[in-house]
């Protein structure tokens, strides 16, 4: 007996289901990701028992003529590439051709649609046909069917042929919100197109098309929440060919789980560990032990540069030149996230439109946006350039904290710019400046502004500082403050003055692979600048002769194994200024001012005046917020004012 033999269309195309089709999620993700490439406007889409019983798109794109229906429902049948070099730019979000007849086979199938809807066209093509297959014996059936122009696909009883597939479902609502997520993550990716998810009949959603901003905004706040746009930061970076947009949550708005991170390439959403770690090294001086940034961001680049035909369910992907894209996304989260200080103001424009939106009926007392629009304080969806109150003198607390001579005009105006504001008169703000004898005098001033975080008033326990601004009251934890503006001075200066390296007096030696020790050699200038000389002294070994000063007292073997590592992987590697920020970031933990130590007001307006001038001053080190602002309506909602 012939022992190999070809499998029947039916068995193959079933098959071919196992990778394609996995559930009902499965079946609508293929199904809406061939309506939006038929280029829907509006896609229509409902769901019965978790999918199982039924599905149905309905889509108003470019349909499907007659005499291509039965080729749709064929293996390895698509409009979308023609030959081997299409694979090289794809552009669509299906191509590979096995959806429609894998569903098929595991399913009752029709398909119905018209490609026009001219009155000018033939009978035929105005009445629209349908297709028929169901997963017993995969023949086709066409026949004429009313329909305007665009698909619907109904996919009835899934699994109904191959019940071991069908008992591994889970329950109804699981298999539900699975779906769900699938629409959420196209309706974030594809902006122009109607969407309205019906689910046993009730419709669940309906996402209009957002085509400004303010409307994109209002859609990720429904999918994502209102309190991610709240605390959102929009981006927009162009560099090399390279677009990234979108928003990503403030550092104080992380999570438990990476569970609000959607990311997507050329409208594709994909996870991809070269993404993970980008975004992790942009947050990692300002995240909280433990936690994950949120982001909705969108990575723009010639389809040519990136090889989608990776995975069958393609969620994964590969760059062409995975370092500068690992670079560019690092590069542009970074700065973003660097420049998130108090009084960072959008780019041409105020504050959007959507917080005021979104906050109209939010019983938690949130800022009004009209109340943004007002403010200096960080806000939501700001751009990379901003401006900082502008401050002639800096104060420092540092490991002694003290008045500086030179700073007590500043300090003089912002006590008489602080004092104005409770002059029962309307008077003009008046600036102050010391004369020859030290004695303050006042010059009026009508353009003079309130800073960000405005003027102490007092200190609360030793530990908090107490300010005013022109929304209302500002809380600060003065040791955590203090902490971050020492250590990003000691970064700065760090960085000024180089790498200090100090030679070992015994050389380290470390055995590694042989690809590892090639990726020593050839990154040996890169070694020499973090402040480390690394030789090569065999085949499979590093030689390890000098370090920076800094890390002399520190274990360099995984250091080093960890950069190789990274090198290897992502191309590029930050462990070691990564683990010489972790002793910085401990020095000036000891060099802040401490608890219960008491601080005279210009003090406190020193510092608050170093927190609006230093990067990444809303959050410590170790990631925990350094201020917040109750606004007049909080305080009033407290109190019930005005009830």
């Amino acid at each position: 007996m012939q022992k190999i033999h070809l499998l029947s269309p039916r068995l193959a195309n079933q098959i071919a289901a196992g990778e394609v089709v996995e559930r009902p999620a499965s079946v609508v993700k293929e199904l809406l990701e061939n309506a939006i490439d038929s280029g829907a406007t509006r896609i229509d889409i409902d769901v019965e028992s978790g999918g199982v019983k039924l599905i149905r798109v309905r889509d108003n794109g470019s349909g499907i003529a007659e005499k291509d229906l039965p080729l749709s429902l064929s293996r390895h049948a698509t409009s979308k590439i023609e030959q081997l070099d299409d694979l090289e730019a794809v552009a669509t979000l299906g191509f590979r051709g096995e959806a429609l007849a894998s569903i098929s086979s595991v399913s009752r199938l029709a398909i119905t649609s018209n490609i026009s809807d001219d009155i000018s066209q033939s009978q035929e093509q105005k009445h629209g046909w349908k297709a028929e297959a169901e997963g017993r014996d995969m023949a086709v059936n066409i026949l004429p069917a009313p329909h305007p122009r665009g698909t619907t696909v109904e996919v009835r009883d899934l699994f109904f042929n191959t019940p071991a597939r069908r008992k591994f479902l889970r329950t109804e609502n699981t298999e539900y919100k699975r779906i769900d997520e699938i629409l959420r993550k196209l309706a974030l990716s594809h902006f122009a197109i109607d969407f309205t998810l019906r689910n046993n009949g009730k419709v669940v959603h309906n996402f209009r098309a957002a085509s400004t901003q303010l409307e994109q905004e209002r859609r990720v706040a429904s999918i994502c929440g209102k309190a991610f746009m709240e605390s959102a930061l929009y981006v927009d970076v162009e560099a090399a060919e390279l677009r990234l947009w979108g928003w990503v949550g403030l550092p104080t708005f992380s999570r438990s789980q990476a569970d609000l991170q959607h990311f997507f390439v050329n409208g594709r959403s994909i996870r991809d560990k070269l993404v993970t770690h980008a975004v992790r090294q942009a947050y990692q001086d300002v995240m909280y032990h433990g936690r994950h940034p949120a982001f909705v961001l969108y990575l723009e680049l010639n389809a040519a540069d990136v090889d989608v035909n990776v995975h069958p369910t393609k969620h994964e992907v590969r760059f062409r030149d995975s370092r500068s894209v690992h670079n560019f996304l690092y590069r542009s989260l970074h700065r973003a996230v660097a420049d998130i200080r108090p009084g960072a103001e959008l780019s041409g424009q105020g504050p959007s439109e959507v917080a005021e939106k979104l906050n109209t009926s939010d019983a938690t007392g949130r800022m009004e946006g009209s109340q943004l629009d007002s403010s200096n304080q960080i806000s939501p969806h700001q751009t990379l350039s901003h401006q900082i109150y502008p401050h002639q003198t800096r104060m420092g607390l540092h490991a002694n904290p003290s008045v500086a001579g030179a700073a007590v005009e500043s300090v003089a105006e912002g006590m008489a710019v602080y004092q104005s504001l409770h002059e029962p008169s309307q008077a003009p703000i008046h600036q102050t400046s010391p004369n020859q004898e030290g004695v303050v005098t006042s010059a009026s001033s009508s353009d003079e502004e309130i800073p960000p975080l405005g003027f102490a008033i007092a200190q609360l326990k030793g530990i908090y500082i107490l300010s005013e601004n022109a929304l209302g009251l500002v809380l600060v934890d003065m040791h955590a403050a203090h902490e971050r503006i020492t250590y990003e001075q000691m970064k700065q200066d760090f960085d000024a003055d180089g790498i200090h390296s100090q030679p070992l007096l015994v050389p380290v030696t470390i055995a590694v692979s042989q690809s590892e020790a090639d990726i020593g050699e050839e990154h040996q200038a890169l070694f020499e600048t973090l402040g480390f000389f690394l030789q090569r002294a065999g085949p499979e070994s590093l030689l390890v002769r000098q370090v920076p000063a800094m890390l002399r007292d520190s274990d360099v073997e995984p250091l080093v194994r960890d950069v190789l590592s990274d090198l290897i992987t992502h191309g590029s590697s930050d462990r070691i200024r990564q683990h010489l920020n972790e002793i910085m970031a401990t020095m000036a933990c000891h060099c802040s001012v401490r608890a219960n130590r008491k601080l005279s007001i210009p003090e406190m307006n020193a510092l608050l005046r170093d927190m609006e001038a230093t990067e990444r001053s809303g959050q410590c080190n170790h990631g925990r917020p350094t201020w917040t602002q109750m606004s007049l309506d909080e305080l009033d909602k407290l109190f019930l004012r005005g009830r």
